[in-house]
């Protein structure tokens, strides 16, 4: 959710080594972890990173202290160490009773979160079947999402217009417009001071995946080649901002005129509209080669609740009283701060403020564009990526012998949690 935080970086990193390296250890643990309860008495403890929009903070507060059935206590994370807290404090008797995370099959192989299958099947129905899809192992549910956070680029109108610029359609139009548009004040097109945030994108865009349905490699494809080529392209061409003051979750690049196309999260659409009115527009990560299609990456947050605590049965009925039965509030959490879209489809179809002009666009694109996460596309697998992407993108590096590195890691954890 939060686009205006330096917090926001773990959109992309929340899954750091740091954080998911607790697994094997709480893998190793089984279910006598020792811990007491999250709370006192019936009370509940929930886990928050610290969102960046003003009012979210006390907005969950606002909905715990409408729950009359027990006492709910926010732990309210900031800083940059979210996940290296979480996961070490799910090894102690003061883990949360729930928490926000991504879908992640490490979760569930250790027995971390249970299944709230019983709670969402009367629902389920009404959720972005590709947001089941993304939390479901072996027909078990566990997880419910939150809110849905699409990213694509965004463009001053007024800055492509004056250089003559059409909306990219492929990666080699976006090379080409970075190049008519970059001045010695702006560069064209900004993707983040990693770049990290554009590899899964671009994957898709080049026809390819991360998995396949059999959870085998689908990445190293002809496609993908291409991609990485043409991002070492634009990687040296001079056109590409590189070190901006914040990372790619921040609408300030393009606000403040650095760079003229910048890649963000829908999230960022009310600041970037407050300050630039009309001259605004979204298009998707273009195709890659004569495979690809457009992509447009889902991220976005979820509750879980902690199967190694003694209160599963009170955290579950907290997460289906808000997160399921309060439409009032998952309307309210999705839209009052920073613009998202709703699982819910119901609750989607009748938001006003996705319905016309640009949030409309953004909502199209996710639809007609768009990826979820993969629930067995583990941590290490992304890390792999990016070392792949570094060495073929930042240090001109052969893109098959990455790829080769890369599939090596990826099988390696693909035969760890599929035999």
């Amino acid at each position: 959710m939060s686009a205006m935080s330096n917090n926001w970086d773990r959109r992309s990193v929340l899954r750091a080594a740091a954080g998911l390296a607790a697994l094997g250890p709480l893998a190793a643990c089984g279910s006598n972890n020792g811990r007491s309860g999250g709370g006192s008495g019936n009370g509940l403890v929930q886990y928050f990173h610290a969102y960046g929009e003003t009012g979210t903070e006390q907005a969950i507060k606002k909905y715990a202290a409408a729950y009359d059935k027990a006492d709910v206590t926010t732990q309210w994370i900031t800083g940059s160490n979210f996940e290296s807290k979480l996961f070490a404090t799910l090894l102690t008797k003061n883990a949360p009773d729930l928490f926000e995370f991504h879908p992640q099959i490490q979760l569930i192989k250790s027995g971390q979160v249970a299944d709230l299958t019983d709670i969402i099947d009367p629902v389920k129905d009404d959720f972005n079947q590709a947001d089941i899809a993304s939390h479901t192992v072996d027909g078990k549910i566990y997880g419910v999402r939150m809110i849905d956070d699409p990213q694509f680029f965004f463009y001053r109108k007024s800055m492509l217009e004056k250089a003559g610029v059409g909306v990219p359609q492929t990666l080699d139009e976006l090379i080409e417009a970075a190049a008519k548009l970059t001045t010695d004040k702006v560069k064209g097109v900004y993707l983040g001071n990693t770049l990290q945030a554009v590899i899964r994108p671009m994957i898709w865009a080049a026809g390819a995946d991360t998995l396949d349905a059999k959870n085998e490699p689908a990445y190293h494809t002809d496609g993908v080649v291409e991609g990485l080529k043409a991002m070492r392209k634009l990687f040296t061409s001079g056109d590409l901002l590189l070190d901006a003051p914040a990372d790619y979750w921040d609408a300030s690049a393009l606000t403040q005129g650095l760079t003229a196309i910048q890649f963000c999260g829908m999230w960022a659409m009310p600041v970037m509209q407050e300050a630039l009115g009309d001259d605004l527009g979204v298009f998707p990560f273009p195709k890659v080669g004569d495979a690809g299609k457009p992509s447009v990456y889902n991220g976005g947050w979820s509750m879980f609740v902690n199967a190694k605590g003694d209160k599963v049965d009170e955290a579950k009925e907290y997460v289906k009283w808000l997160w399921l039965d309060q439409k009032e509030y998952q309307e309210d959490w999705a839209l009052s701060y920073g613009f998202h879209i709703p699982p819910r489809t119901s609750i989607a179809e009748s938001a006003e403020k996705l319905k016309s002009g640009l949030p409309a666009e953004g909502v199209k694109l996710f639809s007609d564009y768009g990826h979820f996460d993969n629930i067995g596309w583990t941590q290490a697998m992304i890390k792999a990526t990016e070392d792949m992407f570094a060495d073929s993108v930042r240090k001109d590096g052969d893109p098959e012998a990455a790829l080769d590195t890369c599939d090596k890691v990826v099988n390696t954890e693909l035969k760890k949690l599929f035999g």
